[in-house]
């Protein structure tokens, strides 16, 4: 297994896929970027973190430690856009979500290059989740794909006005059950916070390839916004972002997260 992925084994029917909380970049991949601060702004920052409860409830976590600036886990490796007529970035991303160049003129990485970086780590990313979700079907009749994100609360490029606190997507009911979303839109529509199923996020590609309900695998994407369990900036900048992981802010949200992993295990569970 290669160092930059990271795979912890549970017994539970449930597999946390974390593609976007890692900030490594190897020196090679370095040469040529904006600057480090602009390749490593769109982290999905402290998710692994703020899920870190998910051990306890014998959850296995799949995580990759390489900036998304490197490879997005999340995107077709094919290149075909998953939000047809709308901003976003590539499998191997050359602007930020607010549009700035991630690249010097000229240094972005051309088609053989995504493609050494697609066999080099987004395969391995994609084959690891595969081995856990056989691992996990061979146990439980029926397994819950759990893909954890997060994002500043208004990114204008993206969205307009404020994203809600829980994004629920699940490719417009392709993914999973119905009766798992309606049960996960539950437990987050019976906190203080705004949700929302299949909105601006309806679930990037790890969720849309692996999704299988007719196979026993269920698979759903939780985008978060940052406010949840962080102090946002009102100017991301070289001093404000990120701000630290606030344990205090935190704490109420995975309290609420964790119910929402249960939902996810009683599902599966078929409680």
């Amino acid at each position: 297994m290669p160092p930059w992925l990271q795979v912890s084994r549970g017994g539970a029917p449930l597999l946390l896929s974390i593609p976007h909380s890692g900030t490594d970049i190897p020196p090679e991949l370095a040469t040529g970027l904006a600057s480090a601060w602009l390749a490593r702004s769109d982290t999905d920052w402290w998710v692994d973190r703020l899920y870190g409860f998910a051990g306890a409830l014998d959850a296995t976590v799949v995580r990759t430690a390489l900036s998304r600036t490197v490879i997005d886990a999340n995107r077709d490796p094919g290149g075909a856009s998953l939000y047809p007529g709308r901003s976003t970035t590539g499998l191997c991303p050359t602007t930020t979500f607010d549009g700035a160049p991630l690249y010097q003129a000229g240094a972005g990485p051309d088609p053989g290059a995504i493609d050494a970086r697609r066999r080099a780590y987004f395969q391995p990313y994609h084959e690891a989740l595969v081995a856990e979700l056989h691992r996990l079907r061979a146990q439980h009749p029926r397994v819950v794909l759990y893909d954890c994100h997060s994002i500043r609360s208004r990114v204008p490029r993206l969205f307009e006005g404020e994203l809600p606190q829980f994004n629920l997507g699940t490719n417009d009911g392709a993914s999973c059950a119905p009766e798992l979303s309606r049960a996960v839109a539950a437990v987050c529509g019976a906190g203080p916070w705004s949700c929302v199923v299949n909105g601006r996020f309806k679930g990037g590609y790890i969720i849309r390839h692996h999704g299988r309900p007719d196979a026993g695998v269920h698979a759903l994407q939780m985008e978060l916004a940052c406010r949840g369990y962080l102090d946002e900036p009102e100017h991301v900048t070289p001093d404000t972002w990120p701000p630290p992981y606030d344990e205090a802010r935190a704490a109420p949200l995975q309290v609420l997260l964790r119910r929402v992993l249960l939902a996810c295990l009683d599902f599966a569970r078929g409680a």
